[in-house]
């Protein structure tokens, strides 16, 4: 079991944060356990001062990470990770079926730790790259089942999704051991989070925050299974880009692609997909490289702050 994190400085910390580090990309959702991906994500060209973030569902497996963090650190000076909901699941065959809820969380942080990964167990860094100074954040949060109407309770928010033929792999695979359930467990840790982000925010400096699960449920727009709204985020966390001075948000795991501004915040949703999901970009000459998406330094600030939703279904 790994039922608790040793100090990072029990482990070889990662590299320094000073470096000449320069532009800083993200991709998430590249799911290794489909052999397309494994075969794209192994063509990543060398970035050697650039900084990566894997937001998260790089895999369900130990050694898919193992895979993913070779191959990233490998190619880039910088890798940031956080966890996705995949990363969380305990197989029913393998070596680690007796990791279940946060010891299969700490169990994958410790192997990020063996390749110098960021993760949000670690001491934010100050990016002092190209888009900086700014601090990255990478966040876990998990989900509370409160992205859904307000007519629905939380006791029958599973009902209504299943009205629809939706039910979610987590409900089978994703445990929450030791808490009595994912919903307190996303408690802790928005509350854990919140108290970093904090903290981070005092410095002045502006964060770039990682998190899997989008942070506004506004931003949850999956047409084909509406109501798989319930395991994408929580409501807890809709004021985080402006009460904490985020210049950037990264997100994953909704499969689609897209750019949005709000209160002069830029949300990027960083998603590869399974392969069928990102064919058309690949049929439009797009591959694991070009959709990486620069984060820092980015485009300028719209005017005024906002600006129409860019959806990158093929880039």
């Amino acid at each position: 079991m790994v039922d608790k994190l040793p100090p990072n400085s029990a482990i070889s910390p990662p590299a320094s944060s000073r470096s000449k580090a320069m532009r800083l990309y993200a991709i998430s959702d590249i799911h290794l356990s489909y052999k397309h991906n494994r075969e794209a994500f192994d063509k990543l060209s060398p970035h050697p001062n650039d900084g990566l973030i894997l937001a998260g569902d790089i895999g369900e497996s130990l050694d898919h990470l193992r895979e993913a963090f070779v191959k990233a650190t490998d190619c880039f000076a910088h890798v940031f990770w956080v966890p996705g909901n995949h990363e969380l699941y305990t197989l029913r065959t393998g070596d680690h079926q007796h990791l279940t809820g946060e010891s299969k969380y700490n169990a994958c942080v410790l192997i990020a730790r063996e390749y110098g990964v960021w993760t949000p167990e670690d001491d934010f860094m100050t990016w002092e790259g190209e888009g900086g100074p700014a601090v990255i954040a990478p966040t876990f949060t998990l989900y509370d089942y409160s992205f859904r109407p307000d007519h629905v309770t939380r006791e029958g928010a599973l009902d209504w999704a299943m009205e629809e033929g939706i039910r979610a792999t987590d409900e089978e695979l994703l445990h929450f051991d030791p808490y009595e359930s994912r919903d307190a467990w996303c408690h802790r840790l928005v509350t854990r989070t919140e108290e970093r982000l904090q903290k981070a925010a005092l410095t002045g400096l502006p964060l770039v925050i990682i998190n899997h699960w989008p942070l506004m449920e506004e931003l949850v727009y999956i047409p084909a299974v509406p109501r798989f709204s319930i395991w994408c985020g929580t409501k807890q966390t809709v004021d985080w880009h402006s009460r904490f001075k985020a210049k950037v948000v990264v997100t994953g795991h909704l499969h689609v692609r897209r750019t949005d501004w709000i209160d002069g915040v830029r949300f990027e949703e960083v998603s590869l997909g399974y392969p069928k999901q990102w064919k058309d970009a690949q049929e439009a000459g797009q591959d694991v490289n070009t959709l990486l998406r620069d984060i820092l330094p980015g485009p300028e600030p719209p005017e005024g702050g906002k600006a129409p939703t860019h959806w990158r279904k093929d880039g």
